[in-house]
């Protein structure tokens, strides 16, 4: 399988991956980037996200190289090999986390179709639900496709919403920018909102099986966290022409494409908003699905094909009930901060440890299983 993949599978379709699965609770509203990044200011919120970015890059280029050494192509499979009996600590905290970003996905679809469409918020969480659901009946290779065609997508409507944000407020933002001083939290600010997306990563692991051998997974590691973190850099940046007023907003991507008063591009951005939620519960579910498929492998049974819709719908009517009942604003200001540190210490301090000694005492085997 590895010796038929493009140099596009190889080294930038990881990448595109991560980015899919990290941006709906990462910052495809906005509202992520304000609670974490917004207090340190304009340069200090930049400076956190690169801090962010490299950890993601150093956490992506150890899990991939691990993943392909011991073929561990599902989180079940990948975190026997990194904490043995314990591996269920990270399944606790995925489906945890999982929940979180499902409720703000279902939150903000929720309030898109209520901006575009003046529809319940409740029909634009159960359109989000039905759209996944459907694209999990594909198998990995036609979720790949989708995902890339859409990170595409998205790519090209935030090249130009920041293009159009420089032309239309350039002159508030370079204020922004120049007057309002760094605040000392951004490193920890970088350190936290990295901590709870690296949990995403192990969604992405279904990628490793195109890689045949170290230094392309290490490249592509190193690729993948720029490329997720690019449009949050270019959003944050347009963010920046109204910094002291878009901290109460709850959709601060609405907020702005108010003000550049073009309503044809708002639909334009909020298909591509609806498309990363999409993206996103399609990553993450995906992730438990090819988990729950091994498990009936190794009894040597099939999954049933109507299992994986059916888990991923389920999962996701609990999770768009929680955005009901708390809201987004609460969701996203508690519910990453809780788990952000338990992600850190049960993934990234074991991995950047252990993880990286049994890839050195291994260095010189090529694709061979670990014990």
């Amino acid at each position: 399988m590895t010796s038929r993949a493009s140099w596009f599978q190889r080294y930038l379709l990881p990448g595109f991956v991560f980015q899919a699965a990290v941006i709906a609770g990462g910052y495809a509203t906005g509202r992520e980037l304000v609670e974490f990044f917004l207090p340190a200011g304009p340069w200090g919120g930049l400076l956190g996200m690169t801090v962010s970015m490299l950890v993601w890059s150093a956490v992506l280029m150890v899990s991939f190289e691990l993943a392909r050494v011991a073929r561990a192509w599902d989180y079940r499979t990948f975190f026997k090999v990194l904490l043995g009996r314990g591996w269920f600590a990270f399944e606790i905290g995925y489906v945890l986390l999982m929940l979180v970003i499902l409720a703000v996905m279902g939150a903000a679809a929720g309030e898109i179709a209520f901006s575009l469409f003046g529809l319940p918020k409740l029909a634009g969480s159960l359109a989000m639900i039905a759209a996944t659901g459907a694209l999990l009946f594909c198998g990995s290779a036609a979720i790949e496709k989708f995902l890339v065609a859409s990170v595409g997508y998205l790519y090209l409507v935030y090249v130009v919403f920041v293009i159009w944000a420089v032309v239309a407020f350039g002159d508030r933002i370079g204020t922004n920018f120049a007057s309002v001083p760094v605040d000392t939290g951004w490193f920890k600010a970088g350190v936290t909102y990295a901590g709870y997306n690296v949990a995403t990563i192990p969604a992405v692991l279904f990628c490793v099986r195109h890689f045949g051998r170290r230094r392309e997974a290490l490249a592509a590691g190193a690729l993948a966290g720029p490329l997720g973190m690019l449009p949050g850099v270019v959003f944050y940046i347009a963010m920046m022409g109204y910094y002291h007023e878009i901290g109460a907003e709850a959709l601060p991507s609405a907020f702005l494409l108010a003000k550049l008063q073009a309503p044809w591009f708002e639909w334009v951005f909020q298909l591509a908003v609806m498309l990363t939620l999409v993206d996103t519960g399609v990553a993450l579910l995906h992730a438990l699905n090819e988990r729950v498929a091994n498990a009936w492998a190794e009894r040597q049974r099939p999954m049933p094909r109507s299992l994986r819709p059916a888990l991923a719908v389920g999962v996701m009517l609990i999770a768009v009930y929680a955005a009901t009942a708390v809201g987004l604003v609460d969701l996203i200001a508690k519910g990453y901060g809780t788990l952000t540190w338990y992600f850190l210490a049960i993934y990234v301090l074991p991995l950047m440890t252990w993880g990286v000694w049994l890839l050195w005492r291994r260095r010189s085997i090529e694709a061979a299983p670990l014990p």
